[in-house]
């Protein structure tokens, strides 16, 4: 929806937030988490007004301004300033992260402009919104504006967000994409994907459908490590120790070098690769120890030291999807900069910016590193000659500002074969295999090669964004195990603007003649229903609806949208596989917006019946005394049966 003004008045004498300086006012803010009448989506609204208070520059000059910091805007024609306003606050709210928002809409009236911007977490989006806001006012006044500080602390915002971890942020994008509905679920802490009986929930790659079992299995580092050796698959030979002194006995009978690492963990904590001495292996152990819970047993491995790189395996659904190599972070000298210095420079990288979509996180530096340096004979301190590079630890950890680098391509067979054996071995979506050996290009068979640990949990986001190497989209197996199609995550869902509880119960009752075995979710302005039972749910009006989505063996779901709850909630799903609408309202017709290709949309006015069916509108009048009901079960009935039969 886009306004048809040409060009903007100052219409808001009375400013509402606006300073007596400000040339622009933004108010009357409204978060929608779902579909709205202003836009088909989660959005953040707002009025926008010119307060006539200070004059504003030529439209061109704030155009001119912003198209440095964004230069495609600049071939974009701006009607008004709350065009040029609306799709910059869609570019700043991208976050430089590549976020997927992208939709906006901007109605006029005679006294503001209503603003709608595609959003998903509701903090994050009121900050940006004051942030363009501040641009802007800064831009009148001919001010400098740190925008590149106030990104960054919109990004740290957005990251601890639900929606900003790696993991979560890629599966939800490309949920997105396939139309497949996503959304988080507060109580729980999970993200759901899908609705009703089609509904799989999770947190980033661990779903309800694994194996509890098995992904408790995983963290057993010594468990695992027999069971794969059973299997005759390799793994390096080792002991489990609880003191210094066990350790040292258990590196002797190995064989220096030795890997320690505690059995419970993950991310790479506490892990200490290539001990060569009984020096090392007493930090290494220390290490170990410290990332132990409190109160949690001391249970360390310690074992043979596989040489090689290191690499991440990952299967989806018993399939091998890709191989990661992971590098440790390294520096490079200059011949003149401190490895600090260089450590510093290199964290200041846009690819290092340590965001849900950057490539690259922050190098740490801590005691492991600064040991590390020690035994090359090197401190932080130490000035390095030109192009001489110099590796900062000996475990390849990415949160630690490792390096990611695609191997997919270049995997054996042998291995790919491995890799998936394993994994069938477990009821698991997702299974990271994290492998050491030389060549990834070599059998496994050859002997250079090592099973160093298996993670029920891996991370994905190196894969769709690894430092070297093209990307390999993960996130799309890991959502087409469950669905394969947008429309495979959705249950049938009738949509009315008016839907007392007597004719609700009627049209349960009339559904479960037909389909007796269905479970079938109701609510309307007055009640809740399952099947015939009335629910006492708590919450608003969507909370509500979430909750009838949330059941697992919801077969169907009928929901009453008067413009009431509209205007103060909007929808909390997207797609509706009939609306049915009884004198509507103009908001209330905005759910005409919302629904599958194809859908019927059935509206009575008066006497008078429309029904748009599959691109075609046909009109008729109403039989004397002949009710409403008898027209949309008829074509409810359609819908059901031809839903049955695409299913069957």
């Amino acid at each position: 929806m886009i306004s048809n003004m040409t060009s903007n008045q100052p219409i808001n004498p009375e400013p509402v937030n606006a300073r007596r300086t400000d040339a622009f006012d933004v108010f009357n803010f409204k978060f929608y988490a779902g579909p709205n009448p202003y836009l088909n989506r989660g959005a953040l609204v707002f009025n926008f007004a010119l307060t006539g208070h200070a004059d504003v520059l030529p439209l061109e000059e704030y155009r001119a301004i912003v198209s440095k910091r964004y230069p495609h805007l600049a071939d974009i024609n701006y009607d008004c300033y709350t065009h040029l306003f609306a799709r910059t606050l869609v570019e700043v709210g991208r976050l430089d992260m590549d976020l997927h928002f992208e939709h906006f809409s901007y109605q006029s009236s005679s006294k503001f402009d209503r603003v709608a911007v595609e959003a998903i977490h509701e903090s994050t989006s009121y900050q940006v919104a004051y942030v363009v806001w501040d641009w802007f006012e800064a831009m009148t006044q001919d001010q400098h504006y740190g925008l590149e500080t106030q990104i960054e602390r919109l990004q740290r915002r957005f990251r601890r967000s639900v929606y900003g971890g790696p993991t979560i942020y890629a599966l939800l994008r490309t949920a997105n994409k396939l139309g497949i509905p996503a959304f988080y679920l507060p109580d729980e802490g999970l993200m759901q994907y899908g609705y009703g009986r089609k509904l799989v929930r999770g947190v980033a790659t661990t779903f309800d459908r694994d194996s509890h079992l098995d992904s408790e299995f995983t963290t057993r580092k010594d468990d695992c490590k027999t069971f794969l050796a059973t299997l005759g698959f390799p793994v390096p030979k080792g002991d489990i120790v609880a003191t210094l002194d066990e350790a040292v006995l258990a590196a002797d009978r190995v064989g220096y070098p030795v890997a320690v690492k505690p059995v419970v963990g993950h991310k790479g904590i506490g892990v200490t690769a290539e001990v060569r001495d009984d020096q090392e292996l007493e930090f290494a152990f220390e290490r170990a120890v410290s990332a132990h819970a409190d109160h949690q047993s001391i249970a360390v491995i310690v074992e043979q030291s596989i040489p090689g790189s290191d690499y991440r395996l990952l299967c989806v659904d018993g399939k091998f999807v890709a191989a990661m190599e992971r590098r440790p972070a390294a520096v490079t000298g200059d011949g003149y900069s401190t490895i600090e210095e260089l450590i510093q420079q290199e964290n200041r990288k846009p690819e290092r910016l340590d965001t849900p979509t950057s490539p690259m996180g922050k190098i740490v530096l801590d005691e492991s590193m600064k040991r590390y340096l020690q035994e090359q004979g090197l401190t932080l301190d130490s000035v390095l000659e030109a192009e001489r590079r110099v590796a900062l630890r000996k475990v390849a950890n990415l949160s630690a500002g490792g390096v990611s680098i695609n191997a997919t391509a270049n995997i054996h067979p042998d291995n790919v074969i491995l890799a998936q054996d394993i994994a069938q071995h477990f009821q698991l979506v997702c299974l990271g295999i994290d492998i050491l050996t030389p060549d990834i290009a070599q059998s496994w068979r050859n002997g250079k090669f090592g099973i160093v640990e298996i993670n029920a949990a891996p991370g994905v986001y190196m894969h769709l964004k690894p430092a070297v190497g093209d990307c390999v989209d993960v996130t799309l197996p890991i959502l087409e195990t469950f669905f394969e199609s947008g429309t495979d995550a959705r249950i049938p869902i009738l949509t009315f603007n008016y839907l007392p509880v007597r004719e609700l119960q009627e049209l349960v009752d009339q559904i479960l003649l037909n389909h007796p075995n269905w479970v079938i979710g109701g609510i309307c302005r007055d009640a809740v229903f399952i099947n015939r039972s009335k629910k006492n749910m708590a919450g608003d009006y969507n909370t509500k609806v979430q909750s009838l989505l949330r059941h697992p063996k919801l077969d169907l779901l009928i929901a009453e949208y008067r413009e009431s709850v509209i205007e103060q909630e909007g929808l909390f799903y997207d797609a509706s596989n009939i609306v049915i609408l009884d004198a509507p309202t103009e908001i209330e017709l905005t759910l005409t917006r919302d629904v599958i290709d194809d859908a019927p949309i059935v509206i009575k006015e008066g006497d008078t019946i429309s029904v748009r069916r599959e691109g075609l509108v046909e009109q008729y009048t109403l039989g004397e005394e002949e009710p409403f009901k008898r027209v949309y079960w008829t074509e409810i009935a359609a819908i059901l049966q031809d839903l049955g039969q695409r299913n069957g």
